[in-house]
């Protein structure tokens, strides 16, 4: 199976792909700057170039036919329209044209519920990346036929996985590695089709939580 991975030089991008390597998974490592791609297995990390400012079209191209596409870049505030936006849209469109229908995309907790955003200082510290991923998962449940899962982690903490998470509405801190595990994992139970999985650290194997979404 081949996964196309957009954000390959962000810390989650990095931890998805090596994930993705260890699974047994050949890997489309996408990004704008591809000289930034750490290329963790030559034999199974394909680097592509990606720019969510060129046109549709064009990002047709770039991305290919791949069996699934996980999203995970972000523009850390600085080009959130062009990027965390409009550039997760186009990426929806174009892999809609290309034939793909897998498709998991990295959110924030709480995206779709904007009275929460108020109420936790993370968030309301963030408005504008609230606000552009309120609408780019708004965009994925609503206006695309992709089987998507979109996963909603709170605060991403540079701290070792513990392989354990919790899937309830609540924020708190997680792993980068434990939330690439979630993306990765995804893929392989049906479950979490048409699901947006809310997660932080917890006590249950990651596993076992993915097996039980419904």
């Amino acid at each position: 199976m081949q996964v196309l991975v957009a954000g390959a030089t962000g810390r989650v991008g990095k931890a998805v792909i090596k994930r993705l390597v260890d699974e047994g998974y050949d890997v489309i490592a996408a990004a704008r700057r591809e000289n930034a791609v750490e290329v963790v297995d030559p034999e199974h990390v394909t680097v592509q170039h990606l720019d969510f400012h060129d046109s549709l079209a064009k990002i047709e191209d770039e991305i290919g036919h791949p069996d699934a596409v996980i999203f995970v870049a972000g523009s850390r505030g600085k080009d959130l329209l062009q990027t965390d936006l409009n550039g997760a849209v186009k990426l929806m469109k174009a892999a809609e044209a290309n034939g793909v229908k897998r498709y998991v995309q990295l959110s924030s907790a709480f995206a779709l519920d904007q009275d929460k955003w108020a109420e936790i200082p993370s968030l309301a510290s963030i408005i504008d990346y609230d606000i552009a991923k309120y609408f780019s998962d708004e965009w994925l449940i609503h206006n695309t036929n992709l089987d998507y899962t979109i996963i909603q982690p709170g605060n991403l903490m540079e701290k070792p996985a513990t392989g354990k998470t919790s899937f309830t509405p609540e924020g708190g801190e997680n792993s980068i590695d434990d939330v690439a595990q979630v993306l990765v994992d995804s893929l392989k139970y049906d479950n979490t089709i048409h699901q947006v999985i809310i997660m932080h650290d917890g006590d249950t194997p990651i596993d076992e939580a993915l097996s039980k979404v419904k």
